[in-house]
């Protein structure tokens, strides 16, 4: 635990630990956003909330810095100094962001973070282009640093995109199977991949940039892997409950996209009468708030947001049993298991 934390409450501890992040990384996150080319770092900036479209300064912010937090985190617990990982926080930060503005481009959001999406204002070549760059940027960050340590998390990075673009494939391929065709197993391998990989990466380089031996850094990895689907089985949920006034997106978007996430696949495969009804919904144009509404009421009579949230809670468990294994005094792991309950007991 940091100091000055003691006797606060896990939300206002971990929320602490994200400013504190942020105050180490967005210097140099701002520095290598500057470092692109003018109408590339035009569409970055404008995407991480610091300036408006016509080029003024914004006082949005950049994310909630959750996997740049894990990476300090994971470094602190193994003994390391938090200040020689933030290149490699910055880095997880620009490869995130690459996910995002290609994941809005992909799924035809209109808004993130409460404001129209990059794409929405600059157009869908502008933001992929801009996503691209984030995505070397990271790479380059890591290529710069010319000790063994940087080649390793080079390559720790590359792999992780790899497995996290299969993971976004797969979501996309599931859209086009029906309501009944997709699987469980096969639902949380693609989150798995898609969601775990990057917090479970940013774990890992924490652990590589704190001098950890291999063993403790496949563990900080599995830890990560496990949060981040915990992690993803609450997003889910917050993507069919959430408050669109914390949310900054519609009630019940993803039933709307007929995303096949966790919850719903979870209900699909139950059985039930409900999972009928939810199924012939999911056939259809569910184009209006009272079939979203409809399809929502399915996946909880079919068991889909208990089962959500039973599977988010035995994912900590997993995590916190791999985090064992890399710090077996889990007192020095503190911050990791703050950050970890806090995006697993999010509501928004």
């Amino acid at each position: 635990m940091t100091p000055g934390q003691e006797g606060a409450a896990p939300g206002q501890e971990a929320l602490a630990l994200l400013e504190q992040t942020r105050i180490l990384v967005d210097p140099q996150l701002r520095a290598a956003v500057d470092s692109l080319p003018g109408s590339i770092r035009r569409v970055a900036r404008y995407h991480f909330g610091w300036q408006q479209p016509d080029g003024t300064p914004s006082t949005g912010r950049a994310g909630k810095a959750i996997r740049p937090a894990l990476v300090l985190a994971a470094a602190r617990a193994l003994g390391g100094d938090p200040r020689q990982a933030v290149r490699a926080a910055v880095a997880v930060e620009l490869a995130h962001n690459f996910t995002l503005l290609h994941d809005d481009v992909i799924d035809e959001d209109r808004t993130r973070r409460h404001r129209p999406t990059a794409w929405a204002v600059f157009g869908v070549p502008d933001a992929i282009v801009a996503g691209d760059a984030m995505l070397a940027l990271s790479q380059r960050l890591l290529s710069e640093d010319t000790g063994p340590t940087g080649a390793r998390a080079s390559a720790r990075l590359s792999n992780c995109v790899i497995e996290l673009c299969a993971g976004q494939q797969a979501d996309c391929a599931f859209e086009d199977r029906g309501p009944e065709d997709v699987s469980l197993d096969e639902c949380l391998a693609m989150a798995t991949a898609k969601t775990g990989a990057l917090l479970g990466c940013a774990c890992a380089l924490g652990a590589l940039y704190a001098g950890a031996g291999e063993r403790a850094v496949g563990a900080m990895d599995g830890f990560g892997r496990e949060a981040g689907l915990a992690f993803q089985l609450i997003d889910d949920l917050i993507g069919i409950w959430g408050d669109p006034e914390r949310t900054g997106k519609p009630v019940g978007a993803d039933l709307a996209a007929h995303k096949k996430s966790l919850p719903v696949v979870a209900a699909l495969s139950s059985g039930t009468p409900a999972a009928a009804e939810l199924a012939a919904l999911y056939r259809g144009s569910m184009s209006t708030s009272d079939e979203v509404r409809r399809a929502a009421d399915a996946v909880d009579r079919a068991g889909g947001r208990d089962w959500a949230q039973m599977g988010a809670a035995d994912r900590m468990a997993r995590a916190v049993h791999h985090l064992a294994r890399a710090v077996p005094d889990l007192a020095r792991a503190g911050d990791l298991l703050t950050l970890a309950e806090f995006v697993t007991r999010r509501t928004h």
